[in-house]
């Protein structure tokens, strides 16, 4: 009980408020809360908007991330394939070469790419071929092989596998370049 009577003579009586005096000041700013509320609410539309708009374009960032990741695993794929042929396997078959863009007009394209027969139709010989990802999307792998021997040097290889998206073959998702010279066998 003591330690209450000490709280109440530290605190300062408290008076009722005078509620003549709200009600006028509630009655002189008629319908002013109102325009606040309405305010206040376009801010938060606005503001809310904002959220909404960066969570879409979160969501496109992120579709767009897994497409490259996933193309980026098929380059890789297509690419271990060439790595477990030797030299003189390493061509493509002429039968499998688009005539038509976008792989012509890609920069690793040559008229003279490093062709042969090959048997079974592998994957490795094909220039040009559909696949699915892990994604469940479909991608086109398209493999350029061409010959070149650096100055003063021998014969090597170089293979590109570019990886498209196959419903928009202007989007490109993956690039992958690779040499490979008579050391690993012929």
């Amino acid at each position: 009980m003591a330690i209450g009577r000490g709280m109440l003579a530290l605190e300062p009586l408290r008076l009722d408020a005078d509620r003549s005096l709200v009600r006028a000041v509630v009655r002189r700013d008629g319908g002013f809360g109102l325009v606040e509320l309405l305010i206040a609410m376009a801010m938060l539309n606005i503001g809310l908007l904002a959220v909404v708009a960066a969570f879409s374009s979160g969501i496109v960032s992120i579709n767009r991330a897994g497409k490259i990741t996933t193309a980026a695993v098929l380059a890789d794929g297509q690419m271990e394939l060439y790595r477990a042929l030797t030299y003189n396997a390493i061509q493509l078959d002429p039968a499998t070469i688009p005539g038509t863009v976008p792989y012509t007009s890609d920069i690793a394209y040559n008229a003279s790419q490093v062709t042969g027969t090959c048997t079974g139709n592998p994957p490795e010989c094909n220039a040009s071929r559909q696949v699915t990802g892990a994604d469940s999307k479909q991608y086109r792998i398209d493999t350029y092989i061409v010959s070149d021997t650096p100055t003063g040097g021998r014969a090597v290889k170089k293979v590109t596998v570019v990886v498209r998206d196959y419903n928009n073959l202007t989007l490109t998702y993956a690039r992958q370049v690779s040499t490979f010279d008579q050391s690993t066998g012929g």
